[in-house]
């Protein structure tokens, strides 16, 4: 027998044994699919989400396991390693257990047709569309821009952001008030009119104020704080304190505070170390800051890392905002959502002032990510909120990376790209995108490996700033350059540009 012979029928039975291998997780995915299926019976309203709900379930059967010993035999083979299943995680499987079944010899098998592998990216452009707007000649991802008070008496600021190629527009209610908030829409659909498109509106309920409410003199007085300075979180500020006070702006803060844990300002700027508890009054000594110390600032955010705030996504402000949201925008931004009991909490809320309508006559709804809890419950949530509404998901990733950590953000707003490809649910790429040359009219060069990466992201938010007009204009010729390069997770393989002539 030749050499060629062996390696032939060794090939043959690696083949076999790998479909057996295959056969047999495709059988568990199956199984616990259906299991996950019947756990989100009921939640799924509407018929067009079923294959959505379905192959999200499928991908996290897939993804319980470890598939890394499946994938370097599979490509050995020339076959798929399953690493760009997210949008068709049945005929991915399908497909490679047909090709082991002939490369094993065991006669030819069915595939799964082209059109089953385009269904679900098809189904995931049309939403990005409906969501975000549709252009021709435009990239894959879609611009936002955040409006500032400006935009509502500034026709020209609101029609350069439209000509430069802002897609969509988002409000943020934490500022401003309704008579500020009509101004701005009125610029933007008198914009879009003359532009001859369509230009969504998404408005921000700004969520329960977790933030410094009021400070001692004696902050002021301190001027910035170093590590191993000392503060104190109190419920009423006192007159003679010896040390710095803080009040916080939501008593669950001070609830959820427990000793040897952790409490950062402004983004995790300022960083300390919770040392006592009394009734109160909690004692902190400053960690970490920057190289010339950080100063505490009446409405800058606060964080408890790894500290789950049982807080109710809705306000008495977001319930006095919710009449003219659902009047106006095309995109509901829930912010601070965690739990299905907060999205039932604003579909009772939107029901009641529906006037007779359905949620058909509701603004759609973006989900946006901000907590370790919203992220462990992200496929329930996309899974519920998209079972009433056409849904989205917004990475946060401000507050998100304070609360899971700054060296876990890349590897985690990965996981949500995935889960949501899934899904076949549009995801924006937010906070601080280009935010050098928004705000002083020069990126770095991280920034702008960021703007290439967040390609991948059906939209990318910009945030307000004097020079948005021109990152605009920039995001958009980045991401075009990157549409010729990849495709989600895809490599595009177009012919290199640099060395064609060697």
């Amino acid at each position: 027998m030749s050499l060629d012979e062996v390696e032939y029928r060794e090939r043959r039975a690696q083949a076999r044994g790998l479909q057996r291998a295959l056969e047999a997780l495709r059988d568990d995915l199956v199984r616990r699919s259906d299991a996950t299926m019947e756990g989100w019976e009921g939640l799924v309203r509407r018929p067009e989400f079923l294959p959505s709900a379905r192959n999200l379930a499928d991908y996290l059967a897939l993804r319980r396991g470890d598939l890394v010993p499946f994938q370097a035999p599979l490509a050995s083979l020339g076959l798929s390693s399953l690493g760009r299943a997210e949008a068709h995680v049945r005929p991915s499987i399908d497909a490679v257990l047909a090709s082991l079944a002939m490369i094993g010899g065991e006669g030819i098998a069915s595939y799964p047709t082209v059109e089953t592998f385009a269904a679900g990216p098809a189904r995931l452009a049309a939403r990005r569309d409906a969501l975000f707007g549709a252009r021709r000649e435009a990239p894959r991802s879609r611009v936002m821009v955040t409006l500032p008070t400006e935009a509502a008496v500034n026709p020209d600021l609101v029609g350069g952001l439209i000509a430069a190629g802002a897609d969509c527009v988002r409000i943020n209610c934490a500022h401003d008030n309704p008579d500020v908030w009509a101004a701005m829409i009125g610029q933007v659909r008198h914009a879009a009119m003359k532009a001859g498109r369509r230009v969504p509106v998404q408005m921000d309920i700004e969520g329960p104020k977790l933030r410094v409410e009021a400070l001692s003199e004696s902050v002021e007085e301190t001027g910035r704080l170093f590590e191993g300075d000392r503060f104190e979180v109190v419920e009423t500020l006192g007159h003679d304190a010896d040390l710095p006070q803080v009040r916080l702006s939501h008593p669950a803060l001070m609830e959820a505070m427990a000793e040897g844990g952790a409490i950062w300002i402004n983004d995790g700027k300022l960083r300390a170390k919770i040392l006592k508890v009394r009734p109160g009054k909690v004692l902190a000594e400053v960690t970490s800051t920057p190289s010339k110390g950080a100063k505490i600032k009446v409405e800058k955010g606060v964080n408890l890392p790894g500290v789950d705030l049982r807080v109710p996504a809705l306000t008495e402000a977001d319930l006095g905002h919710l009449d003219f949201v659902l009047g106006h925008a095309d995109i509901l931004g829930f912010s601070f959502v965690q739990t299905g009991t907060d999205l039932r909490a604003l579909f009772a809320e939107l029901d009641a002032r529906s006037d007779g309508g359905t949620a058909r006559d509701w603004p759609a709804l973006m989900l946006k990510i901000e907590t370790p809890l919203a992220l462990r419950n992200l496929p329930a949530l996309i899974v519920e909120a998209g079972g009433r509404v056409p849904v989205g998901a917004m990475i946060a990733r401000g507050d998100l990376a304070v609360e899971i950590g700054f060296e876990r953000l890349s590897e985690i707003q990965e996981e949500v790209l995935w889960l949501c490809e899934a899904a076949e649910v549009p995801v924006v790429w937010a906070t601080q995108v280009l935010e050098g040359m928004v705000k002083e009219g020069q990126a770095s060069r991280a920034e702008m490996t960021d703007a290439a990466m967040s390609q991948r992201a059906e939209c990318v938010m910009l945030n307000k700033g004097p020079h948005l007009v021109q990152a605009v204009t920039f995001l958009r010729d980045v991401l075009m350059r990157m549409d010729r390069h990849t495709s989600k997770k895809s490599p595009r393989l177009g012919a290199l540009g640099l060395w064609h002539d060697l």
